[in-house]
């Protein structure tokens, strides 16, 4: 795209005095010596997606900053006020994260918030993601917000919004608040007159309410207490996580949890590390080094805003080994099912949720125990909104390959903090048989199968980015391939069409979930294929599902690296797009 006047002219608006001195300065400096950052700032208003805000912080329409945040908030006051007419005190709980801005962001949301009539509920210090959605419902809110950006890199900032029952808005909302937010063309429509008086600021306190849910969770007490002297290593990455595992791990009963004190430090620079992911294995490096100074059994990791849960175990050798999301939601499923039914606790109206791109082992899982289940689209959100229209049935939780999972239904979206006890509960509990959570692992495998999966994300930054992923998808609709590693493709799903087609009937079904830029492609040999635009990253995204029977322990390590060597063709061939 090249400049144009009307970019121009909506960069010289920012020159007003409705802006702020720093903020006139960053604007015209862009003008004077920066065009093509001037061009990324401004070409278009930074979109409020079905989630809310995720952007590059700094001036200008298309970044993270206090105007449009102020912006985005005004509309979505709007949309509570009119959904909520009928509530006499209508309130919200806010929180945020370690980045940079984030406490800024925040107290810009609360303050327009109540400058709207509207009552807020503002954590007095960073807090993690799955906190404020537990805040919203323990609170009787209306609506949430939290300011993060979750795993991004440093440069990053965003703005998620919540619903009354503490999901992530889904249609109708979320359709609905990006109207309203789109009616705020002016910065002039944002009103700024706080009302301090209707800011609650919540501290301390309120942790402890969330950590005693967690810890209702327990399903082995006795484990932990005759295992409290596990090791644990565990990094927030600079962020929230810092604030709630240190306290949760002590109120359980475990005795040795070593922090990774570099990265204790809150901070929005994340100096210690490239990308505060839990997925890199560079984000763990620090972690595994103070894991083998202290022998520690599990090490556990936290994004940012602590929904993301990454672990490292012991294999056979003693040496660690990262587990990846989908192992991680098969342990934590497994063993959850397993103790409900050592403990009697089935009605026959327990169910579990996934998203159509974790690994279909855990489906296996529960049709060994008989309990329901349900695949739902990528992203949290959708969990949440399962839970929430399933309410004669008990959640027991529910994964996503992404590092994400929920235990139990008091939050509604997924939760690094409950998942990190829950890992060092069932770690508690392999010791009480002479076993490492490995060895588990391998135990699901024999009886279940190998399954392994893998990911590549291909970046696409900038204007150029977007219209290239947009022909990679649909080039895959228009030409999907007939075999993937000399397997024939017998069935195309297509969820933005939401049809399913079996190429060797011919025979088309209907997909009953909502419409998503999302395809997948089976195989004869049953590898599945699922290709998707992330829906908060500049990224095409291209997951593999593979599968081998394991006759025996004996075998992992054979059939292990033919998965691999599988995977690893399967990775080449889909990056060279």
């Amino acid at each position: 795209m090249e400049m144009s006047s009307e970019i121009i002219e909506r960069a010289k608006c920012w020159l007003s005095e409705q802006y702020d001195t720093e903020t006139r300065k960053q604007v015209q400096e862009l003008i004077d010596n920066n065009p093509n950052e001037l061009l990324e700032s401004f070409y278009k208003n930074l979109e409020f997606g079905t989630g809310g805000l995720r952007g590059i912080m700094g001036v200008g329409t298309n970044r993270m900053n206090t105007y449009t945040v102020a912006m985005a908030t005004q509309g979505f006051a709007n949309y509570i006020k009119k959904m909520f007419s009928y509530v006499q005190n209508i309130s919200v709980a806010i929180a945020y994260d370690c980045r940079n801005n984030s406490k800024k962001f925040a107290k810009t949301t609360a303050d327009v918030m109540s400058a709207n009539g509207i009552k807020v509920f503002l954590f007095n210090s960073l807090r993690p993601t799955p906190e404020l959605s537990f805040a919203i419902r323990e609170l009787k809110c209306q609506a949430g917000v939290v300011v993060t950006a979750s795993h991004n890199p440093k440069e990053y900032n965003g703005y998620k919004a919540y619903w009354e029952d503490g999901g992530q808005l889904v249609s109708p909302h979320d359709k609905n608040v990006i109207g309203e937010v789109e009616k705020i063309t002016d910065i002039s429509m944002v009103n700024f007159k706080a009302n301090e008086n209707l800011i609650e600021y919540l501290d301390e306190r309120f942790d402890d309410i969330y950590i005693n849910k967690i810890l209702e969770l327990s399903q082995s007490p006795k484990a932990i207490k005759k295992q409290q002297d596990l090791v644990f290593v565990y990094t927030p990455i600079h962020g929230t996580g810092g604030q709630i595992i240190p306290r949760l791990f002590n109120k359980a009963g475990f005795k040795n949890l070593h922090t990774v004190e570099e990265q204790m430090v809150v901070s929005g620079d994340f100096p210690t590390v490239v990308s505060p992911n839990p997925e890199e294995k560079a984000a763990m490096t620090l972690a595994i080094e103070k894991a083998k100074k202290v022998n520690a059994d599990v090490v556990l990791a936290t994004d940012p805003d602590a929904d993301r849960v990454g672990i490292a175990v012991k294999d056979d050798k003693g040496e660690y080994i990262l587990l990846n999301g989908n192992q991680t939601a098969t342990l934590l499923t497994y063993y959850l099912l397993t103790r409900w039914e050592e403990l009697g606790k089935y009605t026959g109206k327990e169910y579990i949720v996934k998203t159509i791109v974790t690994t279909e082992l855990l489906f296996d899982i529960a049709d060994k125990f008989n309990v329901k289940k349900f695949d739902v689209l990528t992203g949290f959100k959708f969990i949440a909104d399962k839970i929430l229209n399933n309410p004669d049935h008990t959640f027991i939780c529910g994964g996503e390959e992404s590092y994400g999972f929920l235990i139990g239904d008091f939050v509604r979206d997924k939760d690094a903090n409950s998942a990190c006890f829950m890992i060092a509960e069932i770690a508690a509990w392999a010791a009480e048989r002479s076993k490492t959570l490995y060895q588990i692992l391998k135990e699901i495998y024999v009886e279940f199968g190998l399954y392994k999966e893998g990911l590549i994300s291909l970046t696409k930054k900038g204007i150029s980015g977007t219209e290239e992923i947009k022909q990679i998808m649909h080039r895959f609709r228009t030409e999907p391939p007939k075999e993937i590693l000399n397997s024939k493709v017998v069935e195309i799903k297509d969820y933005k069409e939401g049809k399913s087609k079996n190429l060797d009937l011919d025979i088309e079904t209907v997909i009953n979930l909502p419409k998503s830029d999302v395809l997948q492609f089976l195989t004869e040999d049953g590898t599945k294929i699922s290709v998707r635009p992330s829906g908060t990253e500049p990224k095409i995204k291209f997951y593999f599902g593979i599968k081998e029977k394991l006759s025996d322990i004996s075998d992992y390590d054979i059939v292990n690296a033919e998965l691999d060597n599988k995977l690893n063709k399967l990775a080449q061939l889909f990056s060279e797009l």
